[in-house]
């Protein structure tokens, strides 16, 4: 059961990792704001698993730089919690111009396992610095317009992905480069708890991805994500060598109120 556990939230994580599109232009109005919240529920199949949560705070100020400031929750449910007790929180902070990431921590209790991960970026030295509780610290060269795995899924937002293909950029955790690599593979409606969607289907090439996916060919996880200028993620299915799972959109808050954000809804 903890494997299957790891595995959930491990995808949780991946999927900010894979966004890689053409950039929209400025003039553009940005597709999040602060204030918006997406709620998810976590099944291992017929089971509740959990619920996690993708939040955009108030703009802060990182290293004298208005900053965006990203918020991932993820944790299992009382039921699981007897098995396999997951408490997990990312906070990311990119550029009030979304071209990198500043700034990025994560604070990980799952099962026994325990970090608290801290990534600084400078970006005149092009590097980043990375501390794990005590730990001596990291430091490595950085990729242009790198950002971490949670910047990334909002930075893909921003982009028009629906006439393209492939796509790939640079993302970093701190502790090493890759190139995030997404392929649009279809468009299907789908319903989840939130109502239902038009959305487009993206698979993202998970070869970099270590533990759980490590050298698994059969490992797969696809990406619903909404057919319009908000690319909301409705949904997510993996299917890997420990079992499979489903991650589906319950509710989407903007500025205090409730309401879901589609292009088709339930009544």
């Amino acid at each position: 059961m903890h494997r299957l556990l790891s595995t959930i939230f491990l995808l949780l994580t991946f999927v900010h990792i894979s966004a890689l599109f053409s950039p929209a232009t400025a003039e553009e109005q940005r597709p999040f704001q602060p204030g918006e919240k997406m709620h998810y529920v976590l099944k291992y199949g017929a089971i509740s698993a959990g619920a996690a949560t993708l939040e955009v705070h108030d703009m802060e100020e990182i290293q004298g730089v208005e900053a965006y400031h990203f918020v991932m929750t993820a944790r299992s449910n009382s039921f699981i919690d007897i098995f396999f007790k997951v408490r997990d929180r990312i906070d990311s902070y990119a550029d009030a111009g979304m071209n990198h990431s500043l700034y990025y921590k994560k604070d990980q209790k799952e099962g026994r396992t325990r970090r608290n991960i801290r990534v600084d970026f400078d970006w005149e030295k092009n590097e980043s610095t990375y501390v794990n509780f005590d730990t001596e610290p990291k430091v490595i060269s950085l990729l242009p317009g790198s950002f971490d795995p949670l910047a990334v899924f909002y930075y893909s937002r921003l982009l028009e992905i629906e006439a393209l293909k492939e796509f790939e950029h640079p993302v970093t955790d701190g502790e090493k480069n890759l190139m995030g690599i997404l392929r649009v593979i279809g468009r299907e409606t789908i319903k989840v708890p939130a109502g239902s969607f038009e959305t487009l289907v993206l698979e993202p090439d998970l070869q970099d991805v270590e533990g759980v996916f490590s050298k698994k060919q059969k490992a797969k996880i696809k990406l619903w994500v909404t057919n319009d200028a908000r690319r909301l993620l409705v949904q997510m299915k993996s299917k890997a060598i420990v079992g499979s799972f489903v991650a589906e959109l319950v509710a989407v808050e903007e500025q205090g109120s409730v309401k879901v954000s589609s292009l088709k809804t339930d009544e």
